[in-house]
């Protein structure tokens, strides 16, 4: 007989929002010398139309005993990061946002973002999504034979905004 582990929640999105969230993920210590600190992986959910409204209900495939998430809530012509911390089967959203740093990306060229480096599993630290559908931005992968590691890039198309994030330390810069 199979088993299911994963964990789930829902959210409600008001008429306007779309919300995304990602669980972040420490790299092993034995590969903190080669790979960044943490990934982010993007939650699969469903959607159900409530009258103006959207419930949308989140699943956490792998859930380990503390996981973080970060909560990305996309309007018309603007973005509200929050973060969360999952403990058992409680989710805490935080009452005053953590500071992140993200950077919004804007090119009036059809540009290529790259260099992003990948871990053995192919997840990857930086995530590019496009603020008015909230799909990632797939990269296109390749070896970097100079460097023996996988590396992705990015087609950003111009005169369009791009939001982008990666988690990092505090004290990092």
């Amino acid at each position: 007989m199979e088993m299911w582990q994963g964990k789930h929640f829902s959210i409600t999105d008001p008429k306007g929002v779309n919300t995304v969230i990602y669980q972040v993920v420490k790299t092993p210590k034995k590969l903190l010398d080669k790979y960044p600190k943490y990934t982010v992986d993007r939650l699969d959910y469903t959607e159900e139309i409530r009258g103006e409204m959207k419930k949308k209900t989140f699943f956490v495939d792998f859930p380990t005993e503390e996981d973080e998430l970060v909560i990305l809530s996309f309007a018309k012509e603007r973005v509200v990061v929050n973060t969360a911390v999952m403990i058992d089967d409680k989710i805490s959203i935080s009452k005053s946002p953590v500071p992140l740093k993200f950077d919004s990306i804007y090119t009036e060229d059809e540009k290529e973002l790259k260099d992003f480096r990948y871990t053995p599993d192919l997840k990857r630290p930086i995530c590019v999504i496009d603020p008015e559908t909230t799909e990632e931005i797939k990269p296109m992968l390749y070896f970097d034979e100079n460097l023996n590691e996988v590396r992705g890039k990015c087609k950003l198309k111009p005169n369009k905004s791009y939001f982008a994030f990666e988690i990092r330390d505090k004290k990092e810069n």
